[in-house]
């Protein structure tokens, strides 16, 4: 598997070159935003590992600028940055995790391992009454109208309808939608939901997709 790092700073990347590919994977690697870009554009990559400040592009920028492209290669946000308001730009941006510098080697190799478990999922679509979600070309129509959400907010839509029927505790949901394996503020969760039922003119108290107070969401159909 191979590696894109975006990094200005020599003694991280290399550091992290010598350590992944000990690990047996190919590294390649980008000391600006847009040779990032280029790289992360013309090349297919297993993960790619993102500074948030790197120079000509900025990395949150070039997070967006790959999510624009289509492409769903797994990006972690390596950062000083660790606010809620920092995180929630890195994760509205399409980054699949956010690790906060300095780190060890061997949380970031357990956190690159979680993405690049993966599962395959053969279904391409979901219907939840007027609601469809497109698996492979990642859209989501309402009545008929596509509505635009954030990578994160697709991906935690999509986990509800896999899950038809069941109760997604926040455990779960922040585990299987934001690959953290850790004691973390599930609050996070909310923010998406709330820009979910916005989006697509849903009520608080819609029973399509309804909060079960203290546990988490339950998406069903209208009976």
């Amino acid at each position: 598997m191979n590696i894109l790092i975006v990094e200005d700073q020599s003694g991280i990347f290399s550091f992290l070159k010598q350590g992944l590919e000990e690990e047996g994977y190919s590294v390649d690697i980008a000391e600006d935003g847009a040779a990032g870009l280029i790289k992360a554009k013309t090349e297919d990559y297993s993960l790619i590992l993102l500074d948030w400040m790197l120079p000509k592009i900025t990395g949150l920028e070039l997070c967006i600028e790959i999510r624009k492209t289509n492409k769903l290669t797994p990006i972690i946000f390596l950062t000083a940055k660790d606010t809620l308001e920092d995180t929630i730009k890195g994760l509205n941006a399409g980054a699949n995790d956010y690790i906060k510098k300095p780190f060890s080697f061997e949380e970031l190799l357990a956190r690159i391992n979680v993405q690049l478990r993966g599962t395959t999922n053969l279904k391409t679509e979901y219907v939840l009454d007027t609601i469809v979600l497109k698996t492979l070309t990642h859209q989501i129509f309402n009545n008929g109208q596509e509505i635009h959400l954030t990578q994160k907010e697709f991906l935690l839509l999509e986990y509800l309808l896999k899950n038809r029927g069941k109760i997604c505790t926040r455990e779960d949901i922040i585990k299987n939608v934001w690959n953290i394996y850790f004691d973390y503020d599930t609050s996070i969760i909310d923010v998406y939901m709330n820009g979910i039922r916005k989006k697509l003119g849903l009520r608080k108290d819609n029973k399509l997709i309804k909060t079960v107070r203290g546990i988490g969401y339950i998406v069903n159909d209208i009976d």
